[in-house]
């Protein structure tokens, strides 16, 4: 894994690097508290958008917008009754609206990636045999 995200890295930095300056603050931001609760997430370009992967599944996104950033969780069907700034009609995406250039909580978003990992490692435990 380790070799494979030094691979990673520059494609991810030049990610980054193509949105505008508005956009890049509010990725970085939310991409800053991700890692510092999941580390060890691989990350993926994946149409356009910053895809974080937990034990080679999707867990969360970085979506971008003109005028917003979604962080978008995969599995979040389970999760938007416990924060209701979750939207979404999908199956099981959901997202967090976060417009550029304005403060967000990022108490909310460290408990909605905490409750998202969670609830993927309680998946992934019950899966085994």
């Amino acid at each position: 894994m380790q070799h494979r995200r030094r691979l990673t890295l520059p494609l991810v930095e030049s990610w980054f690097d193509l949105q505008s300056p508005a956009p890049q603050a509010t990725a970085r931001a939310l991409h800053a508290i991700v890692m510092t609760i999941a580390p060890d997430l691989e990350m993926a370009v994946r149409s356009g958008n910053l895809v974080y992967v937990w034990q080679r599944t999707h867990f969360l996104a970085l979506v971008p917008h003109r005028t917003h950033m979604h962080l978008q969780v995969f599995d979040g069907t389970a999760l938007a009754r416990h924060f209701p700034a979750l939207e979404g009609q999908s199956k099981g995406l959901r997202q967090l609206r976060l417009r550029h250039g304005q403060p967000f909580d990022e108490d909310l978003v460290r408990a909605i990636v905490q409750a998202a990992l969670d609830q993927a490692a309680q998946r992934a435990r019950e899966s085994m045999p």
